[in-house]
């Protein structure tokens, strides 16, 4: 690693907060990582393997392309594809035994015939769109079309049936679940009662998970509060996972009216001190944070100064004397008595931590730890 810039990854992080739910939920209730877009940028092969080692059974991801990833790896465990699996896709997700998703008649045919070409029989999970808006089929006319084409495909078997919630992660005051999540839920037990009542049930995602023991059924989904950030409020004690951090190339000093980095947009109303950090919109550091970050260098808080550039960030330490060209720089992560989260800076960003996290781009390398 020439750049000290780079991203560490606890996986021992990772087991307690598959751990934290599994011992949340009843034993009968499986628990399912959701460990798409490369594992929301943890890296997506060392967790399944992780905790595959646990015993878990079950995957989600979003695109074939994954679960073919992940079956290359040695993962073994079953994988649902949770995006929709169009033609071109289908012979290869029946190929690498992933499960696929289903919301009409014809993905159904599609399905069928690549695994009677194979001489296979292909799982699916049935999605209902109970207000998301987004895949899934909305209507009973739809559940019963997709039923019988599932009753008339000898090469396909429904092995769960699923929805997703809209905002789940937005809870009344007394931290109760909304209304629109309650009619969310009404609406998935009207469309299951379309399909046979045995094929097993998956609605919660993390925030459902901590919210609703009623929207258990056969399995929960976990998703961000794998990587240590529960969407809603919670006393069980998951870990944030990931670190992120780099160094200081160069310091100056700039007088009083000096202005920094490319469309001048700060301007020094003192006599400063100005760090050169090795990072930059290019590791995925996002640019709309500029003049309103922070990072940790020595156990204090450096504002930001000027726009984020593509590879290198300027921070004030005319408070931090002791700073220094070397210095390790925190982005994410704890130094002495300070944190920065992901969260912290989805908010100076005016985004979510998901987009934070998984934003990380490949030229930061991983390093995992307790692994």
């Amino acid at each position: 690693m020439l750049r000290n810039n780079y991203v560490t990854v606890d996986l021992a992080a990772i087991r307690n907060n598959y751990q934290v739910l599994r011992n949340c939920v009843p034993p009968h209730v499986r628990v399912m990582p959701v460990i798409k877009a490369d594992a929301y940028g943890h890296g997506m092969i060392p967790v399944a393997k992780t905790l595959q080692m646990l015993g878990v059974e079950d995957f989600a991801v979003a695109l074939v392309e994954e679960g073919i990833a992940l079956r290359r790896a040695g993962i073994t465990a079953r994988i649902l594809v949770l995006g929709a699996t169009m033609p071109d896709a289908v012979n290869e997700a029946v190929t690498n035994d992933l499960t696929q998703t289903v919301f009409s008649a014809e993905m159904v045919e599609w399905i069928n015939q690549a695994a009677a070409r194979k001489h296979k029989t292909a799982t699916v999970h049935i999605k209902l769109d109970t207000g998301m808006n987004r895949i899934g089929l909305r209507t009973k006319e739809e559940a019963n079309a997709l039923s019988a084409a599932l009753n008339a495909a000898a090469n396909v078997k429904p092995t769960g049936i699923y929805t997703h919630f809209a905002s789940a992660d937005e809870p009344l005051e007394d931290g109760s679940l909304n209304e629109y999540s309650h009619r969310q839920l009404e609406r998935f037990h009207e469309l299951r009662s379309c399909f046979d009542e045995s094929i097993p049930a998956h609605v919660a995602n993390s925030a459902m998970s901590l919210l609703a023991p009623e929207a258990y059924f056969s399995m929960i989904r976990e998703g961000i509060s794998l990587y240590g950030y529960p969407p809603v409020k919670t006393v069980l004690s998951f870990t944030h996972a990931l670190s992120w951090r780099s160094e200081i190339v160069h310091i100056k000093e700039i007088q009083k009216g000096e202005t920094i980095g490319y469309g001048r947009t700060f301007t020094a109303d003192k006599d400063m001190r100005i760090a050169t950090i090795a990072v930059g919109y290019g590791d995925g550091y996002h640019r709309t944070i500029s003049n309103k970050g922070q990072m940790l260098i020595c156990g204090k808080r450096a504002p930001i100064v000027g726009r984020i550039c593509m590879d290198q960030t300027m921070v004030d330490v005319t408070d931090i004397p002791h700073a220094q060209v070397g210095e390790e720089v925190i982005l994410i992560g704890t130094q002495g008595n300070e944190t920065i989260t992901a969260e912290e800076v989805a908010q100076w960003a005016d985004t979510i931590s998901y987009e934070v996290l998984l934003g990380i781009t490949a030229r930061v390398p991983r390093l995992y730890m307790n692994a």
